[in-house]
Protein backbone atom coordinates (compact mmCIF):
# COMPACT_ATOMS: atom_id res chain seq x y z
CA UNK A 1 0.00 0.00 0.00
CA UNK A 2 2.72 2.45 1.02
CA UNK A 3 4.87 1.64 -2.01
CA UNK A 4 1.99 2.57 -4.38
CA UNK A 5 1.28 5.91 -2.69
CA UNK A 6 4.27 8.22 -2.76
CA UNK A 7 3.18 10.67 -0.01
CA UNK A 8 2.56 7.86 2.47
CA UNK A 9 5.74 6.05 1.40
CA UNK A 10 7.82 9.17 1.90
CA UNK A 11 6.27 9.75 5.27
CA UNK A 12 6.94 6.15 6.30
CA UNK A 13 10.59 6.53 5.34
CA UNK A 14 10.75 9.70 7.37
CA UNK A 15 9.09 7.90 10.26
CA UNK A 16 11.50 4.95 10.06
CA UNK A 17 14.40 7.36 9.93
CA UNK A 18 13.07 9.16 12.99
CA UNK A 19 12.60 5.85 14.82
CA UNK A 20 16.16 4.87 14.01
CA UNK A 21 17.38 8.23 15.17
CA UNK A 22 15.39 7.99 18.37
CA UNK A 23 16.50 4.39 18.88
CA UNK A 24 20.11 5.38 18.34
CA UNK A 25 19.57 8.42 20.48
CA UNK A 26 17.97 6.31 23.22
CA UNK A 27 20.84 3.84 23.17
CA UNK A 28 23.34 6.67 23.24
CA UNK A 29 21.30 8.38 25.94
CA UNK A 30 21.39 5.20 28.02
CA UNK A 31 25.14 5.06 27.61
CA UNK A 32 25.41 8.77 28.42
CA UNK A 33 23.13 8.29 31.45
CA UNK A 34 25.19 5.36 32.65
CA UNK A 35 28.38 7.33 32.22
CA UNK A 36 26.74 10.39 33.76
CA UNK A 37 25.73 8.37 36.80
CA UNK A 38 29.26 7.09 37.00
CA UNK A 39 30.56 10.64 36.81
CA UNK A 40 27.90 11.87 39.30
CA UNK A 41 25.76 13.98 36.86
CA UNK A 42 23.50 16.37 38.79
CA UNK A 43 19.66 16.42 38.79
CA UNK A 44 19.38 19.30 36.32
CA UNK A 45 21.39 17.37 33.77
CA UNK A 46 19.08 14.36 34.05
CA UNK A 47 15.98 16.56 33.70
CA UNK A 48 17.44 18.13 30.57
CA UNK A 49 17.99 14.69 29.00
CA UNK A 50 14.41 13.73 29.89
CA UNK A 51 12.97 16.85 28.22
CA UNK A 52 14.95 16.16 25.06
CA UNK A 53 13.57 12.63 24.88
CA UNK A 54 9.99 13.87 25.37
CA UNK A 55 10.44 16.36 22.50
CA UNK A 56 11.60 13.58 20.20
CA UNK A 57 8.64 11.38 21.22
CA UNK A 58 6.19 14.22 20.52
CA UNK A 59 7.72 14.69 17.05
CA UNK A 60 7.19 11.01 16.39
CA UNK A 61 3.57 11.18 17.59
CA UNK A 62 2.89 14.07 15.22
CA UNK A 63 4.24 12.10 12.28
CA UNK A 64 2.08 9.12 13.28
CA UNK A 65 -0.95 11.38 13.30
CA UNK A 66 -0.12 12.61 9.80
CA UNK A 67 0.14 9.01 8.60
CA UNK A 68 -3.25 8.26 10.17
CA UNK A 69 -4.76 11.10 8.19
CA UNK A 70 -3.29 9.69 4.98
CA UNK A 71 -4.70 6.25 5.82
CA UNK A 72 -8.09 7.79 6.55
CA UNK A 73 -8.19 9.34 3.07
CA UNK A 74 -6.87 6.32 1.17
CA UNK A 75 -8.49 3.40 3.05
CA UNK A 76 -12.33 3.56 3.08
CA UNK A 77 -12.54 0.26 4.94
CA UNK A 78 -10.37 1.26 7.87
CA UNK A 79 -11.32 -0.65 11.05
CA UNK A 80 -12.18 1.82 13.78
CA UNK A 81 -13.78 1.44 17.24
CA UNK A 82 -17.57 1.55 16.97
CA UNK A 83 -19.23 4.08 19.29
CA UNK A 84 -22.46 5.99 19.75
CA UNK A 85 -22.84 9.71 20.35
CA UNK A 86 -25.00 11.85 22.60
CA UNK A 87 -26.07 15.31 21.44
CA UNK A 88 -26.27 18.04 24.07
CA UNK A 89 -29.76 19.53 24.18
CA UNK A 90 -31.51 21.57 26.92
CA UNK A 91 -33.68 19.58 29.33
CA UNK A 92 -36.11 20.49 32.10
CA UNK A 93 -34.29 19.14 35.15
CA UNK A 94 -35.92 18.92 38.60
CA UNK A 95 -33.91 17.57 41.51
CA UNK A 96 -35.48 16.11 44.66
CA UNK A 97 -34.20 15.28 48.12
CA UNK A 98 -35.42 11.75 48.77
CA UNK A 99 -35.92 10.51 52.34
CA UNK A 100 -37.88 7.80 54.12
CA UNK A 101 -41.17 9.03 55.59
CA UNK A 102 -43.87 7.78 57.92
CA UNK A 103 -47.60 8.38 57.44
CA UNK A 104 -49.46 9.58 60.50
CA UNK A 105 -52.69 11.14 61.70
CA UNK A 106 -53.31 13.12 64.86
CA UNK A 107 -56.79 11.63 65.12
CA UNK A 108 -55.77 8.11 66.07
CA UNK A 109 -56.33 7.55 69.78
CA UNK A 110 -56.95 4.89 72.38
CA UNK A 111 -59.86 5.83 74.66
CA UNK A 112 -59.35 5.18 78.38
CA UNK A 113 -62.04 5.50 81.06
CA UNK A 114 -62.09 8.47 83.42
CA UNK A 115 -64.12 6.60 86.03
CA UNK A 116 -63.40 3.24 87.63
CA UNK A 117 -66.10 0.61 87.53
CA UNK A 118 -67.67 -2.15 85.50
CA UNK A 119 -68.35 -1.70 81.79
CA UNK A 120 -72.08 -2.38 81.63
CA UNK A 121 -72.93 -1.52 78.01
CA UNK A 122 -71.28 -0.89 74.62
CA UNK A 123 -73.36 1.05 72.05
CA UNK A 124 -71.20 0.73 68.90
CA UNK A 125 -69.57 -1.90 66.70
CA UNK A 126 -66.14 -2.14 65.13
CA UNK A 127 -65.97 -0.33 61.80
CA UNK A 128 -68.88 1.94 62.68
CA UNK A 129 -68.59 5.63 61.80
CA UNK A 130 -69.41 7.93 64.69
CA UNK A 131 -69.70 11.69 65.15
CA UNK A 132 -67.95 13.76 67.74
CA UNK A 133 -69.68 13.48 71.13
CA UNK A 134 -71.49 10.19 70.37
CA UNK A 135 -71.79 7.99 73.48
CA UNK A 136 -69.84 4.78 72.90
CA UNK A 137 -70.20 2.96 76.22
CA UNK A 138 -71.58 3.22 79.76
CA UNK A 139 -69.74 2.47 83.02
CA UNK A 140 -71.54 1.49 86.22
CA UNK A 141 -71.96 4.69 88.26
CA UNK A 142 -72.03 2.86 91.63
CA UNK A 143 -75.09 4.73 92.90
CA UNK A 144 -74.12 8.22 91.78
CA UNK A 145 -77.43 8.72 90.00
CA UNK A 146 -79.44 7.88 93.15
CA UNK A 147 -77.27 10.26 95.16
CA UNK A 148 -77.97 12.95 92.59
CA UNK A 149 -81.73 12.49 92.98
CA UNK A 150 -81.39 12.84 96.76
CA UNK A 151 -79.38 16.02 96.37
CA UNK A 152 -82.02 17.43 94.05
CA UNK A 153 -84.71 16.87 96.72
CA UNK A 154 -82.53 18.53 99.36
CA UNK A 155 -81.78 21.36 96.97
CA UNK A 156 -85.50 21.99 96.45
CA UNK A 157 -86.02 22.31 100.22
CA UNK A 158 -82.98 24.57 100.58
CA UNK A 159 -84.23 26.78 97.78
CA UNK A 160 -87.66 27.18 99.41
CA UNK A 161 -86.06 27.97 102.81
CA UNK A 162 -83.71 30.52 101.30
CA UNK A 163 -86.47 32.28 99.35
CA UNK A 164 -88.70 32.44 102.44
CA UNK A 165 -85.90 33.90 104.58
CA UNK A 166 -85.26 36.46 101.86
CA UNK A 167 -88.90 37.59 101.85
CA UNK A 168 -88.91 37.90 105.65
CA UNK A 169 -85.67 39.85 105.58
CA UNK A 170 -87.14 42.21 103.03
CA UNK A 171 -89.92 42.95 105.61
CA UNK A 172 -87.36 43.42 108.38
CA UNK A 173 -88.38 40.16 109.98
CA UNK A 174 -85.80 37.66 111.23
CA UNK A 175 -82.05 37.93 111.55
CA UNK A 176 -79.37 38.37 108.92
CA UNK A 177 -77.59 35.25 110.13
CA UNK A 178 -80.63 33.10 109.35
CA UNK A 179 -80.70 34.53 105.83
CA UNK A 180 -76.98 33.93 105.28
CA UNK A 181 -77.22 30.38 106.62
CA UNK A 182 -80.13 29.55 104.27
CA UNK A 183 -78.30 31.09 101.30
CA UNK A 184 -75.07 29.19 102.05
CA UNK A 185 -76.91 25.88 102.36
CA UNK A 186 -78.69 26.42 99.06
CA UNK A 187 -75.51 27.41 97.13
CA UNK A 188 -73.53 24.52 98.64
CA UNK A 189 -76.11 21.95 97.56
CA UNK A 190 -76.30 23.58 94.12
CA UNK A 191 -72.51 23.21 93.73
CA UNK A 192 -72.64 19.59 94.94
CA UNK A 193 -75.19 18.76 92.26
CA UNK A 194 -72.99 20.38 89.59
CA UNK A 195 -69.96 18.32 90.68
CA UNK A 196 -72.02 15.13 90.83
CA UNK A 197 -73.29 15.70 87.29
CA UNK A 198 -69.69 16.03 86.10
CA UNK A 199 -68.84 12.74 87.78
CA UNK A 200 -71.80 11.08 86.10
CA UNK A 201 -70.59 12.32 82.72
CA UNK A 202 -67.29 10.50 83.33
CA UNK A 203 -69.19 7.23 83.47
CA UNK A 204 -70.02 7.77 79.80
CA UNK A 205 -67.34 7.15 77.15
CA UNK A 206 -67.89 9.49 74.19
CA UNK A 207 -66.15 9.98 70.83
CA UNK A 208 -63.58 12.82 71.05
CA UNK A 209 -63.87 13.46 67.29
CA UNK A 210 -65.69 12.14 64.25
CA UNK A 211 -64.17 8.96 62.93
CA UNK A 212 -64.35 5.17 62.82
CA UNK A 213 -64.38 2.66 65.66
CA UNK A 214 -61.28 0.78 64.59
CA UNK A 215 -61.18 -1.61 67.54
CA UNK A 216 -63.21 -2.48 70.66
CA UNK A 217 -60.66 -3.61 73.20
CA UNK A 218 -62.64 -4.09 76.43
CA UNK A 219 -65.61 -6.41 76.83
CA UNK A 220 -68.92 -5.88 78.64
CA UNK A 221 -68.46 -6.65 82.32
CA UNK A 222 -64.77 -5.73 82.40
CA UNK A 223 -63.53 -3.79 85.40
CA UNK A 224 -62.06 -0.54 84.11
CA UNK A 225 -59.25 1.44 85.71
CA UNK A 226 -58.86 5.11 84.72
CA UNK A 227 -55.84 5.72 82.50
CA UNK A 228 -54.85 2.03 82.42
CA UNK A 229 -57.58 -0.01 80.73
CA UNK A 230 -58.07 0.87 77.02
CA UNK A 231 -61.63 0.51 75.75
CA UNK A 232 -61.75 1.75 72.13
CA UNK A 233 -59.46 2.83 69.32
CA UNK A 234 -60.98 5.64 67.25
CA UNK A 235 -59.35 6.67 63.96
CA UNK A 236 -60.07 9.44 61.49
CA UNK A 237 -58.32 8.98 58.12
CA UNK A 238 -59.30 12.33 56.64
CA UNK A 239 -56.42 14.42 57.99
CA UNK A 240 -53.32 12.38 57.17
CA UNK A 241 -49.78 13.72 56.92
CA UNK A 242 -46.23 12.56 56.19
CA UNK A 243 -43.45 13.04 58.69
CA UNK A 244 -39.75 12.69 57.83
CA UNK A 245 -36.31 13.55 59.17
CA UNK A 246 -34.11 15.63 56.85
CA UNK A 247 -30.29 15.87 57.17
CA UNK A 248 -29.23 19.26 58.47
CA UNK A 249 -27.22 20.08 55.33
CA UNK A 250 -30.51 20.71 53.50
CA UNK A 251 -31.88 23.19 56.06
CA UNK A 252 -31.26 26.20 53.80
CA UNK A 253 -32.88 24.54 50.76
CA UNK A 254 -36.24 23.55 52.27
CA UNK A 255 -38.84 26.26 52.87
CA UNK A 256 -42.52 26.33 53.75
CA UNK A 257 -44.75 25.49 50.75
CA UNK A 258 -41.85 23.73 48.97
CA UNK A 259 -43.26 21.24 46.46
CA UNK A 260 -42.95 17.56 47.35
CA UNK A 261 -44.01 14.11 46.11
CA UNK A 262 -45.10 11.19 48.28
CA UNK A 263 -44.63 7.66 46.93
CA UNK A 264 -46.30 4.76 48.78
CA UNK A 265 -44.81 1.52 47.41
CA UNK A 266 -47.39 -0.88 48.87
CA UNK A 267 -50.25 1.07 47.29
CA UNK A 268 -48.31 1.90 44.10
CA UNK A 269 -49.58 5.45 44.42
CA UNK A 270 -47.95 8.86 44.09
CA UNK A 271 -49.35 12.03 45.66
CA UNK A 272 -48.42 15.71 45.28
CA UNK A 273 -48.11 17.82 48.40
CA UNK A 274 -46.23 20.75 49.98
CA UNK A 275 -44.14 21.21 53.09
CA UNK A 276 -46.39 22.78 55.73
CA UNK A 277 -44.17 22.56 58.79
CA UNK A 278 -40.39 22.66 59.37
CA UNK A 279 -38.95 21.77 62.75
CA UNK A 280 -36.80 24.28 64.64
CA UNK A 281 -34.89 21.60 66.53
CA UNK A 282 -31.84 19.70 65.24
CA UNK A 283 -31.73 16.17 66.61
CA UNK A 284 -28.19 15.79 68.06
CA UNK A 285 -28.28 12.00 67.58
CA UNK A 286 -28.60 11.98 63.79
CA UNK A 287 -28.17 15.69 62.90
CA UNK A 288 -31.56 16.00 61.27
CA UNK A 289 -34.68 18.15 61.53
CA UNK A 290 -38.35 17.26 61.19
CA UNK A 291 -40.65 18.20 58.29
CA UNK A 292 -44.34 17.57 57.80
CA UNK A 293 -46.51 17.51 54.64
CA UNK A 294 -50.32 16.99 54.43
CA UNK A 295 -51.71 14.03 52.53
CA UNK A 296 -55.15 13.86 50.91
CA UNK A 297 -56.86 10.52 51.62
CA UNK A 298 -60.00 10.77 49.51
CA UNK A 299 -60.35 6.97 49.12
CA UNK A 300 -59.44 6.13 52.74
CA UNK A 301 -56.85 3.61 51.52
CA UNK A 302 -53.92 5.35 53.24
CA UNK A 303 -53.39 3.97 56.73
CA UNK A 304 -51.37 5.34 59.66
CA UNK A 305 -47.77 4.09 60.02
CA UNK A 306 -47.39 3.15 56.35
CA UNK A 307 -43.85 3.74 55.12
CA UNK A 308 -43.32 5.98 52.11
CA UNK A 309 -40.74 7.99 50.16
CA UNK A 310 -40.86 11.75 50.50
CA UNK A 311 -39.26 13.60 47.58
CA UNK A 312 -38.76 17.30 48.27
CA UNK A 313 -37.98 19.61 45.35
CA UNK A 314 -34.76 21.52 46.06
CA UNK A 315 -33.55 22.56 42.58
CA UNK A 316 -34.92 23.10 39.07
CA UNK A 317 -33.44 24.25 35.76
CA UNK A 318 -35.63 24.34 32.63
CA UNK A 319 -32.55 24.53 30.36
CA UNK A 320 -30.15 22.13 32.03
CA UNK A 321 -27.35 20.45 30.06
CA UNK A 322 -27.63 16.79 31.03
CA UNK A 323 -25.36 13.89 30.10
CA UNK A 324 -25.47 10.16 30.94
CA UNK A 325 -23.65 9.26 34.16
CA UNK A 326 -21.77 6.44 32.44
CA UNK A 327 -19.79 8.73 30.14
CA UNK A 328 -18.15 10.69 32.96
CA UNK A 329 -14.54 9.69 33.66
CA UNK A 330 -12.18 10.68 36.45
CA UNK A 331 -8.42 11.07 36.50
CA UNK A 332 -6.01 10.43 39.36
CA UNK A 333 -6.56 13.96 40.70
CA UNK A 334 -10.31 13.50 40.89
CA UNK A 335 -11.05 15.80 37.94
CA UNK A 336 -14.06 14.80 35.85
CA UNK A 337 -13.85 14.65 32.07
CA UNK A 338 -15.66 13.37 28.98
CA UNK A 339 -14.75 12.80 25.34
CA UNK A 340 -16.17 15.16 22.75
CA UNK A 341 -16.52 14.03 19.14
CA UNK A 342 -15.07 16.30 16.46
CA UNK A 343 -16.06 15.53 12.87
CA UNK A 344 -13.38 14.65 10.30
CA UNK A 345 -13.54 14.82 6.52
CA UNK A 346 -15.07 11.36 6.34
CA UNK A 347 -18.72 10.63 6.98
CA UNK A 348 -19.40 8.94 10.29
CA UNK A 349 -15.78 9.21 11.47
CA UNK A 350 -14.83 11.42 14.41
CA UNK A 351 -11.83 12.09 16.59
CA UNK A 352 -12.09 12.11 20.38
CA UNK A 353 -11.11 15.15 22.43
CA UNK A 354 -10.75 14.96 26.21
CA UNK A 355 -12.72 17.78 27.87
CA UNK A 356 -12.76 18.53 31.59
CA UNK A 357 -16.17 19.42 33.02
CA UNK A 358 -17.84 20.58 36.22
CA UNK A 359 -20.90 18.72 37.46
CA UNK A 360 -24.03 19.81 39.30
CA UNK A 361 -26.84 17.73 40.72
CA UNK A 362 -27.74 14.34 39.31
CA UNK A 363 -30.81 12.22 38.69
CA UNK A 364 -31.06 8.44 38.49
CA UNK A 365 -29.17 8.07 35.19
CA UNK A 366 -28.04 11.59 34.24
CA UNK A 367 -26.02 14.43 35.71
CA UNK A 368 -26.10 18.17 35.03
CA UNK A 369 -22.98 19.76 33.53
CA UNK A 370 -22.41 23.33 34.69
CA UNK A 371 -19.17 23.99 32.80
CA UNK A 372 -17.26 22.44 29.90
CA UNK A 373 -19.90 21.71 27.22
CA UNK A 374 -22.24 23.69 24.98
CA UNK A 375 -25.56 23.15 23.25
CA UNK A 376 -25.41 21.10 20.08
CA UNK A 377 -22.06 19.44 20.81
CA UNK A 378 -21.58 15.69 20.37
CA UNK A 379 -20.02 13.64 23.14
CA UNK A 380 -18.98 10.02 23.24
CA UNK A 381 -21.66 7.79 24.75
CA UNK A 382 -21.40 4.01 24.37
CA UNK A 383 -17.84 2.91 23.83
CA UNK A 384 -16.21 5.47 26.10
CA UNK A 385 -14.41 2.71 28.01
CA UNK A 386 -12.49 1.44 24.96
CA UNK A 387 -11.18 4.67 23.45
CA UNK A 388 -8.57 7.24 24.38
CA UNK A 389 -7.85 10.87 23.59
CA UNK A 390 -7.25 11.87 19.94
CA UNK A 391 -8.49 8.50 18.67
CA UNK A 392 -10.51 8.08 15.50
CA UNK A 393 -13.83 6.34 15.99
CA UNK A 394 -16.81 5.42 13.85
CA UNK A 395 -20.30 6.38 14.95
CA UNK A 396 -23.33 4.15 14.56
CA UNK A 397 -26.92 5.13 15.31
Amino acid sequence: FFFTHKPAYAMLRSLVGSEMCIRDSCSSDKESLASAQGKGLDLNGLKFQKEEMIKQINILKKKLKDIDQQILQLDPDEKLPIVTSYKIIPENFIHHIEVQGNIKTRQNVLLYPEYSGSLIQIYVKEGQNVKKGTQLAQIDDAGLRNKLEQLKIQLNLSKITYERQQRLWDKNIGSEMQLLHAKTTYQSQLESITQLKKQLLKTQIRAPFSGTIDEIIANTGSNLIPGQTPVFRVVNLNNMYVEASIPERYISEIKLSTEAIVEIPVLRKTYSTQIRQIGNFINPNNRSFRVEAPLVNSQNNIKPNLTCKLKIKDYSNPNALMIPLGVVKENSKGDKYIFKLEALNKEGVYITKKTFIELGKKSIDKVEVTKGIKLGELILNEGAAIVDENQRVREIE
